[in-house]
């Protein structure tokens, strides 16, 4: 077997999956983001063993996905936002091999969410495919040739931080980027400045379920946005499958329909149909993601 892990700011998802990405067992525990990295890692390590004492077999490695800028040739946090404290520069592959004694392997949530779909969701089998997190932020991942491509410096598929979507303030700290309209925090935001209301993302979506015009208008802007994040994509790497992720994608019927209209009035370059699939795996994704990069690493390793 093997262990996926996803770290979150809240809560932390352990499942143990068989060599063939099925998942045999999953928990979900509180993630001390307060407490520091070894809290936050000893609470993955006590979800890990829980699991392997109610399921038969051994343990092979374990992948993990974090929040936060990561290292993944390292497996260290390079940076992570200020919820999450003693995080940036924590080693987190040596803490959990040092604790299991098996290979680990780190990745970024979004990359291993992407993992986790290329494997065993919605994009299974397919070749090229940029993946999208619209979350609490906005990220992205590529998956060119059937394998994680995330260029030189750590931060290929980034769609959520390129410029050219209004000139609206960023969370980064740059401005118009498509997080600040295609996030969910964002569309919160957005509603607010329609309404003079402070809700919640979900708050926002009920609106929408009701058939509020301005609820109907931010997911109109969050998906339009979306759509021309993907036709960038198209038109700069001829990548024309999209899988998306995220808390935001409970309001799919409110976004899909957005991004087709703008992808119909502007197709790509290339003629080639595009497809935006929504993601399958649900919040099981980073966790399978994870689990598949370590047993991508194990297999190319060879037996022990």
């Amino acid at each position: 077997m093997v262990a996926g892990v996803d770290i979150g700011g809240t809560t932390t998802q352990v499942a143990l999956c068989g060599e063939d990405l099925n998942v045999l067992d999953r928990l979900e525990v509180p993630t001390p983001a307060a407490a520091g990295g070894a809290a936050m890692v000893g609470a993955a390590l006590d979800g890990v063993r829980q699991l392997l004492g109610r399921t038969p077999g051994r343990l092979l490695g374990v992948g993990v996905g974090a929040a936060g800028v990561v290292d993944a040739r390292a497996g260290r946090i390079l940076v992570a936002s200020d919820s999450f404290l003693g995080w940036a520069g924590f080693a987190v592959t040596t803490a959990v091999e040092e604790a299991l004694g098996v290979p680990a392997f780190l990745d970024n949530d979004v990359n291993a969410f992407l993992r986790g779909e290329a494997a065993a969701g919605a994009v299974a089998g397919e070749p090229h495919v940029l993946g999208m997190t619209l979350g609490t932020g906005v990220g992205g991942a590529l998956w060119l040739d059937g394998a994680l491509y995330d260029g030189p410096h750590g931060a290929a598929g980034e769609i959520g931080h390129v410029p050219g979507f209004g000139d609206l303030p960023c969370t980064c700290g740059g401005r118009g980027h498509l997080e600040t309209l295609a996030s969910g925090r964002s569309i919160a935001a957005r509603y607010g400045e329609r309404t003079g209301r402070t809700v919640t993302a979900r708050a926002v979506a009920e609106a929408a379920v009701g058939g509020d015009p301005d609820a109907l208008a931010v997911y109109e802007g969050a998906g339009a946005a979306v759509a021309r994040a993907i036709l960038v994509t198209a038109g700069l790497l001829d990548v024309t499958t999209f899988v998306i992720g995220g808390g935001v994608t409970g309001a799919w019927a409110f976004v899909e329909p957005a991004i087709e209209r703008t992808l119909t009035a502007e197709p790509p370059v290339s003629g080639h149909p595009v497809r935006v699939l929504p993601a399958l795996l649900g919040g099981d994704a980073v966790a399978i993601g994870a689990a598949a990069r370590a047993l991508t690493e194990l297999r190319r390793a060879g037996p022990a």
